[in-house]
C-alpha cells in the first residue's frame, strides 16, 4: 500500500500507549461503497499502520470503521446505518469492546465535523491543521456554531494538550 504516516504520528500514539488513555481509530470509509476501494483494502491499511506504529513501541487499541454510505453505490454499502460518524455506532462499539468512558474521552480529527461528532456524543475535540484541518479553519471557522476545545498543530500537538489538560 502507499500509506504512510505523518510525521510525529507514532510518537503521539506511543505517549497515549504510556498514559491512560486508549487510542481508538474511528473511520468513514465510504469510499468502498463509491466504488475507489475494496474492503480488503482497508484492512490491509490497517494492519500498515499498526505495523508502522509497531515500529515505533506504539499501537491503536482500537480500529473501527464505517464502509457505508447512505446513498451512493451498491448494496450492501449502500445504506443508512448507525456507524457511519456522525451516529454512534463505532463509539459504542468501542464502549462494549473496550470500556470506553466516552466522558473522558477525546475526539482529534481534521474536519469541523469531527468536532460536532465529539460534542454530540459527550466528548471533547480537537481540530488538527494537518489532512483537511488547514483547509477547514480557513475556509469554514468563521460559520462554526460551537468551536473545538482545541485546534492543533497536529496530532503530537493534539496529545500533549490534552494530556497536560489532564
Amino acid at each position: 500500500t502507499r500509506f504512510r504516516l505523518l510525521p510525529k504520528s507514532a510518537e503521539a500514539i506511543r505517549l497515549l500507549n504510556r498514559s491512560d488513555y486508549l487510542a481508538v481509530l474511528v473511520t468513514n470509509q465510504a469510499g468502498v461503497a463509491r466504488g475507489y476501494f475494496h474492503e480488503p483494502l482497508i484492512q490491509k491499511v490497517h494492519a500498515k499502520l499498526q505495523e508502522l506504529l509497531a515500529e515505533s513501541d506504539a499501537h491503536l487499541d482500537g480500529i473501527y470503521y464505517c464502509p457505508h454510505h447512505p446513498n451512493v453505490g451498491e448494496p450492501p454499502y449502500r445504506r443508512v446505518c448507525e456507524c457511519r460518524k456522525p451516529k454512534p455506532g463505532m463509539v459504542e462499539a468501542a464502549q462494549k469492546d473496550l470500556n470506553v468512558d466516552v466522558s473522558r474521552s477525546w475526539v482529534v480529527g481534521d474536519k469541523h465535523s469531527d468536532i460536532t461528532f465529539a460534542h454530540a456524543l459527550g466528548m471533547r475535540g480537537v481540530l488538527v491543521k494537518t489532512g483537511y484541518g488547514a483547509g477547514e479553519i480557513e475556509q469554514w471557522s468563521a460559520t462554526w456554531k460551537e468551536d473545538p476545545e482545541k485546534i492543533a498543530n497536529d496530532l503530537l500537538d493534539a496529545v500533549h494538550w490534552i494530556l497536560s489538560d489532564e
